[in-house]
């Protein structure tokens, strides 16, 4: 296996390409994206194969959170239970550099659950790129960010990221730098919102 290398404009994501990604993604692909945080490795949310090759890919073990990717509030609301306050707090911050840990709802696989909490960490990224993914796709995105094992920060150079992941996942989508940081993530899982990473967004106002 040999990834594609796919050059898309971060601002006006051409739809051919785009169409040429997802169909990737619908075949049990795994294509390295551009989000508004840092890359991200993504696959379909129902392929058990795609997500044991990106914990190979990231070494990581069974207790690793995956991210559900998706374009907006309602879509959100399928995957996991909110509440008012919940739902007012993700008006707020969404799109954005996000990822939200709320309860799971029966939509989600067991296997993206955390066992123990039955959680799920939900994001929606202001970036043209993985919004017009998701729209072509219809459905979130299961997703990781892109940081390789025994690195500290996500890969970001395009073609150092194809060349290190060459035989590795099936696509690498080019849209330009997209930074280094992953996103602050944000648990409203409990009775008060509980900062579980400080990353790209602002977490003042949760402190």
């Amino acid at each position: 296996m040999s990834s594609i290398y796919i050059e898309i404009h971060p601002g006006n994501p051409q739809p051919r390409l785009i169409r040429q990604a997802v169909e990737l993604i619908k075949d049990g692909g795994i294509v390295v994206y551009p989000t508004d945080s840092s890359y991200a490795l993504g696959c379909h949310i129902g392929d058990k194969g795609a997500m044991e090759r990106i914990a190979r890919i990231r070494q990581t073990d069974k207790h690793h959170h995956f991210t559900l990717v998706c374009r907006d509030l309602s879509e959100i609301a399928r995957y996991a239970r909110v509440n008012n306050q919940q739902y007012r707090t993700l008006k707020a911050f969404t799109p954005g550099p996000y990822t939200f840990i709320l309860q799971a709802t029966r939509e989600v696989p067991k296997r993206l659950q955390n066992p123990r909490r039955r959680t799920i960490g939900i994001r929606v990224p202001s970036h043209h790129v993985p919004q017009a993914l998701l729209a072509q796709l219809g459905e979130p995105l299961m997703s990781s960010t892109l940081i390789m094992p025994g690195d500290e920060l996500p890969l970001n150079d395009p073609h150092e990221i194809q060349e290190r992941l060459y035989h590795q996942v099936d696509a690498v989508i080019d849209s330009g730098n997209c930074g280094l940081e992953p996103t602050s993530v944000i648990d409203l899982a409990g009775p008060v919102p509980v900062i579980a990473r400080v990353g790209k967004g602002d977490v003042s106002v949760f402190r």
